[in-house]
């Protein structure tokens, strides 16, 4: 087991090293982006490493990597409060790291809707009490393989190879612990829907039953293409004009 974990270590410090060539330029200014934010966010991040290449091939998504936005806080006792997030990173596990991390790297803000406040609080709790949980290097050793060639795996099996990590309390993969966090306040992403008739007096109605699917499954994608959280895109909550953009003449016509 020793072995195991020293090479899982080694691995994953190779599989999060950046592709060459393969950043794209931020979606929003850095500060546009903190004052869109609102605490109880996920923002979505493209990523460029080699695990995000493994991650986007197998969710067939431009999103890698997921993590929750908590508000300001000193990232060290007495320090100055600065944005933070909690994430889960392939070496060093669930963590809090500042915003900045992400403010030059493609992202995306999903909102889930009608929060109070004190639900935001149970959700951020659930997050902060896993911080220190390690990664889940059984998910490294599968994901990797497909660094080296990139089978013709079938689009609906995709998803459930990601699912193949060792299922350990603590462990984590940074979707399918977000993934527990929203179903401990009974916040749907993508649940199972099963449509049912149901007689109200001399009517007959449809109604929708709900099925939480299992946390293992779930992708960054996932809460990108919910129907449960809203896209918030920074520029277009600034009173957005196009016709107050300035162009350059390069290449008019």
């Amino acid at each position: 087991m020793g072995l195991l974990s020293f090479l899982g270590r080694r691995l994953a410090h190779f599989l999060a090293q950046p592709r060459r060539n393969q950043a794209r330029p931020s979606t929003s200014d850095p500060a546009l982006l903190l004052r869109t934010l609102r605490r109880g966010d996920v923002l979505l991040v493209e990523g460029n490493s080699r695990f995000s290449t493994a991650i986007k091939y197998l969710s067939q998504s431009t999103w890698s990597h997921a993590a929750l936005y908590i508000g300001e806080e000193p990232l060290v006792e007495g320090g100055k409060p600065q944005p933070m997030m909690i994430d889960v990173d392939v070496e060093e596990g669930v963590r809090r790291i500042p915003l900045s991390e992400f403010a030059h790297q493609h992202t995306r803000i999903c909102r889930p809707q009608g929060l109070a406040p004190a639900v935001v609080e149970q959700l951020v709790g659930f997050m902060r009490a896993r911080i220190g949980y390690s990664y889940d290097l059984k998910n490294v050793f599968d994901l990797a393989r497909y660094l080296i060639r990139q089978p013709p795996v079938p689009g609906h099996l995709r998803r459930r190879l990601i699912a193949l990590g060792s299922g350990e309390p603590t462990k984590a993969i940074c979707s399918t612990l977000l993934a527990q966090a929203f179903e401990s306040i009974r916040y749907p992403i993508l649940p199972e829907i099963e449509t049912v008739s149901a007689q109200a007096g001399a009517r007959q109605q449809r109604q929708e039953i709900l099925h939480i699917r299992n946390y293992s499954l779930y992708t960054p994608r996932d809460f990108d293409v919910s129907p449960f959280f809203d896209i918030v895109k920074p520029r277009l909550q600034t009173n957005f004009d196009y016709l107050a953009l300035q162009w350059s003449d390069d290449g008019s016509p």
